[in-house]
């Protein structure tokens, strides 16, 4: 067994024993998902004083909760339609507190450049997440583009442990504007095939009536 794949598998029971914890704590996944959101807040504050190292520890922690919500709620049969809601509303504050964090830091250190950066990566990150969403009213679905929700948090947990957060935000504004761009394309060829599909579906009763009408003309001649 390779040496990532043993830090996977370790990593996967650790979690999994945390999360049995959980669940038979009887703690609720809401309160989880909240308390996800809380520890996201404190690490948007440390990165507003510009503390990445400390920030990047905390963004962990929060990444604990974030993880073992969804899990605990199928392990405690508390999967609701609400609960999911309220997980992706959450997951979307968390996004935004932290970059706001990073917004606030580089405002403080005059670094315009990078509040903007910062700006255009916030856009991508709420974007990448509203494009499925709208596209999935339209058709079936819409889970394109390499930048989600996971490999965004783990690009910031990497950018403050090694203080190498101005690489990342570039990462961030790029890809995920790029994700959503994918996403768009994906949804206009797939709702361009749909209508193909439903022309072609509503052309063929107009067909059949032509072919009656001509049948019945032919009737006619023939008497």
């Amino acid at each position: 067994m390779s040496f990532t794949k043993s830090i996977g598998k370790g990593a996967g029971y650790v979690l999994l024993r945390l999360v049995q914890v959980l669940t038979l704590s009887g703690v609720h996944p809401n309160v989880l998902t909240l308390i996800g959101l809380v520890v996201n807040g404190v690490a948007a504050w440390i990165l507003s004083r510009g503390e990445f190292l400390y920030a990047g520890l905390v963004i962990l922690g929060a990444a604990v909760f974030d993880l073992t919500d969804g899990a605990v709620a199928r392990n405690a049969n508390k999967v609701t339609r609400f609960g999911g809601f309220l997980d992706s509303v959450m997951d979307r504050y968390s996004d935004l507190i932290l970059l706001t964090g990073l917004l606030v830091y580089y405002a403080g250190i005059n670094r315009f450049g990078y509040i903007v950066l910062t700006a255009v990566a916030m856009i991508g990150t709420v974007l990448v997440s509203y494009s499925r969403s709208r596209a999935e009213n339209v058709i079936e679905s819409c889970k394109v583009g390499f930048l989600e929700r996971p490999e965004r948090i783990v690009l910031i947990i990497i950018g403050a442990l090694f203080n190498r957060m101005a690489p990342v935000l570039w990462v961030l504004a790029v890809l995920s504007n790029l994700t959503v761009i994918h996403r768009i394309v994906h949804t206009w060829r797939e709702t361009r095939r749909l209508d193909e599909l439903q022309g072609a579906r509503a052309e063929i009763p107009e067909e059949k009536a032509e072919a009656a009408g001509a049948e019945l003309q032919k009737g006619y001649r023939s008497i």
